[in-house]
Parts: C-alpha cells; structure tokens; sequence
C-alpha cells in the first residue's frame, strides 16, 4: 500500500504524480461537477478508483476522506469530504457510490 501522508501530501501526490488534475464538488444529490466549470457528471458516468481516510490528530472534525475519481470520459480528480458522504445529503445511489465500505481498497 502507497503511503501518502497527509491530506495536502496526497492532493499533491494524486494530482502531480497520478494525474488526477481536478477537483469536483458535491453538487446536488446525484451528481460531481468540477469546480469552476460548467461540466458536471451522474453517478452512472463516473468510478472512484481510489478511497484515502484522514483523522485528525485531536480533533474528530479535522477527518476528512479524499476519492481519487475517474469520470467516463477520462477526467479524472479529486473529492474531498470534511466528515464522510453520509453527513452530506445525498441520493441512495450516490451514498453507495461513495460508501467506504464498498469493494475499492481503502489506503
């Protein structure tokens, strides 16, 4: 398992090693959009390829959990979440999408 350290360390490792170049946003329910473009993407049109936790060293509110994402046309990027999916509101088919517990390795 790659050792990414911390949260800023694993943005720059998956943006400038692995080319995960953007960063997507939550933008409703059921869809990612990318931020500060007018591009945004259905839970069909896109596949997380890689899930990292972060906890905070004091403070449980410091957690945060990066997805490393590839859409069906070849962007690929970033979602950062501040607690975990489940605090946002999300559409049932969005949560699973995102769920921790699926079958992607966990780093």
């Amino acid at each position: 398992m790659k050792d990414y350290g911390t949260l800023s360390q694993a943005l720059n490792k998956l943006k400038l090693e692995e080319g995960y170049e953007h960063d997507f946003n939550l933008q409703d329910e059921e869809n990612i959009e990318i931020k500060g473009k007018d591009e945004s993407f259905g839970v069909d049109e896109f596949e997380v390829d890689k899930v990292l936790r972060f906890e905070g060293m004091s403070n449980p509110d410091d957690n945060a959990i990066l997805y490393a994402i590839t859409t069906t046309n070849g962007t690929k990027g970033v979602l950062v979440d501040g607690y975990g999916i489940s605090s946002g509101q999300v559409s049932k088919e969005m949560f699973e999408k995102l769920d921790l517990k699926g079958h992607r390795p966990i780093n």
